[in-house]
This record gives structure tokens, sequence and C-alpha cells, in this order.
């Protein structure tokens, strides 16, 4: 594995000027107010619903991380530019998606629009989207491409590890295209955030690497300070964002569910409002029973409906952007096994696996 060098360095600040100064020029973003896009009836739910939409079918056609930003910011423009209409939204959206995968992805890899049309169930005809991908590129004068939150998170990332190679060596399978692998998940579900449209993704992809690097060393505070002066972050901004994207981050954390293992039956039932009680050592009853405690994510939110993708996962595996990140970092081999997740899976019960019974539910004990 080869992390960049000091040579590396010059390139990289170079690709951090020319990004910065194209999200000084074009970066623009609607504007909510009474819980609706500022002059529309595009509510906040259906905003981000339309966000996840384009991460899910993005991710359903294998398309990059950065196509999925790109078309968020395409999208995020375009709504800033015009008054849209609800009804317009979901064309939109596919679109924004179309574009920026004719501008990031081969085209090989591109399906025809009456593919994803079909595919992605949006209901719109090919004629529909074509109409609506020339009212986008004359709305915002063919000028797509701009400096989205992902080529910062690349950038500030091969930064870091140019720098501080040192930080993933306790973290065992862990590699710079596996971290930043699991960081491009964040950062997309930080994306759908309303209340982080209000910052430039520069700032919003520092604040990511800053959170990581808190959990990584108790050493990250010079490497910020670095990161912050190049970047040419405002520190009241970097700060407020910070304290938003940690309490998003909170909800990516998987909540608890209780399970009973049946073995008469051979079923799991699951009893997702179930308490997990105190367990006095001294009152093990009914031992047939197994209780397995196991994390369960947060369901993401429907986007359209009626709609024949599936919704994202959001157990969704970090590997599936490891092969395009490992080329960035001169990976070779990668790691084999230690695959990274960011969700929990319910482990199964072998015999002879050391696998120990847990004991029953019981009513928690009142005060």
């Amino acid at each position: 594995m080869k992390c960049p060098g000091p040579p590396e360095s010059s390139r990289l600040a170079f690709f951090l000027d020319n990004a910065l100064a194209r999200e000084a020029r074009i970066w623009k973003v609607p504007v909510f107010q009474n819980l609706s896009v500022k002059g529309t009836d595009i509510s906040l739910s259906c905003y981000k619903k339309a966000v996840l939409w384009i991460a899910e079918i993005s991710s359903q056609f294998k398309f990059h991380p950065e196509t999925f930003a790109l078309a968020t910011s395409i999208f995020n423009r375009l709504l800033a530019s015009v008054k849209a209409q609800l009804k317009y939204l979901q064309c939109i959206a596919i679109s924004c998606l179309v574009l920026a995968a004719k501008t990031n992805e081969e085209d090989e890899v591109i399906p025809s629009v009456k593919t994803l049309a079909v595919q992605s169930g949006c209901k719109r005809s090919p004629a529909e989207i074509l109409r609506m991908e020339r009212i986008i590129l004359d709305k915002l004068h063919w000028d797509l491409y701009t400096a989205t939150p992902m080529d910062f998170l690349n950038i500030f990332h091969a930064m870091v590890m140019s720098n501080w190679p040192h930080l993933l060596h306790g973290l065992p399978q862990m590699n710079p295209s596996r971290h930043v692998a699991f960081l491009t998940k964040q950062l997309q579900h930080c994306m759908a955030c309303h209340q982080l449209l209000q910052f430039k993704g520069s700032t919003l992809a520092l604040v990511i690497i800053t959170l990581e690097l808190e959990r990584l060393t108790p050493d990250w505070f010079p490497v910020i300070t670095d990161l912050l002066k190049k970047a040419q972050v405002n520190s009241a901004e970097f700060i407020h964002c910070k304290e938003l994207v940690d309490q998003e981050l909170m909800r990516l954390q998987p909540s608890n569910a209780v399970y009973i293992f049946c073995p008469i039956s051979q079923a799991i039932q699951g009893h997702p409002k179930a308490r997990l009680p105190y367990h006095n050592p001294s009152g093990l009853k009914n031992s047939h029973q197994v209780r397995l405690r196991v994390a369960v994510n947060q369901p993401v939110l429907a986007p359209f409906t009626p709609t024949t993708a599936q919704i994202p996962d959001d157990r969704m595996e970090t590997d599936e952007y490891y092969d395009g990140f490992r080329h960035l970092y001169s990976e070779d081999g990668g790691v084999s096994g230690g695959r990274v997740t960011t969700g929990g899976s319910c482990p199964q019960l072998r015999p002879g696996e050391g696998s120990s019974p847990c004991p029953p539910l019981q009513a928690p004990e009142r005060d």
C-alpha cells in the first residue's frame, strides 16, 4: 500500500485550490422557509426523499459516489435558481442523475434513458427526462461541474494520509481506501439533511474528517488546524457545522431490538418495542429460550411511491466503494477479509462455536 508522499502534497494543494475556486464561483443551494423550499410546495421531507432516491438509483446502477454528489449539487443549484413544483420533483431528480452520470461515468456504464426510466420506477417517459435535461442545462448555463463535498473529502483525506500515514496503523484490516469509503457513507447521509445545506461542501467534508480524527487520535488538533488554514474555512461556521453533523451522525448509530429464538419452531420473532431488561444472575428461568441482542438500523424513508428500485440498506458494506478508492492510493491487492460495514447483522447460533445461552426476557423491575 502506498500513500501520497511529499511530491504529492503540492499536487493535492493545487487540486484543493482549484476546487475551492470552483466552489466559490458556482456553489448555490435552496433556501428553506416555513418547512419547505422557499417559494415552492416542496416540503423538507419531500426534499430529503428526493436526495435519498437519487442515492438509491445511483447505487442501483453502480455509479461512483462522485456521481451522486454531482447529481445532488445540480439538484440543489436548480432548486435555488427556479421555483420548481412538487409534481416535477421526481423528473428533476432523475434528470440531474442522468446529467451527472454523463459527466462522470464511462459511456459503457451509463444505461439508456429508457432503461433508467423503467428500472428506476420513476414513471416518466424518456422524452420527459430529456426535455427536463435541456431545461436544467439552460437554467444552469451549461456549467454543470462544481466542486462537490465528495471531491473535498477525497482531497482532505489524501492530505491527512500524506502527512500522517500512521493514523490507521491501530485499526486492523483498514487501509486508506477502505477508510475513505467508510467516510463516504457518512457524507452521503449528511448530504440529505436540509440543515447542513447552509454549509459549503468544503466545510462539510472537513467536519467529517475532523470527527473521524477525534475518534482516531488525541493529537487531532494540529492536523485540523493545518487543514483549516489550507481550506480557508471560517472557524465559526466550522464549529456550528461540526455540532450539527455530530448530531446527524448519531442517527446512524444502530438502535436496539430484542429477538427470541425458540428451538421448537426454529423461528426468530422480533420485538422492536421491547426493552432490554436488567439481568439478575440468580434469576435464570426457562433456559430453552435464548435472547439475542442485535443491532438493527433505522429504516430509510421510502422515496417516491410506487417504485421498483430497492430502498438502500444502511447495512450496505463500504466495500462497494473500495474497488474505486483503492486506485487512488495505489493499493494492489487490498486486504483479504475484514469487510467494513456500517450496520449490524443478526448472528447465527451454531452448536459448538462457544456461544453461551442468554437468560430469558424478564419484565423490567419497577422502583
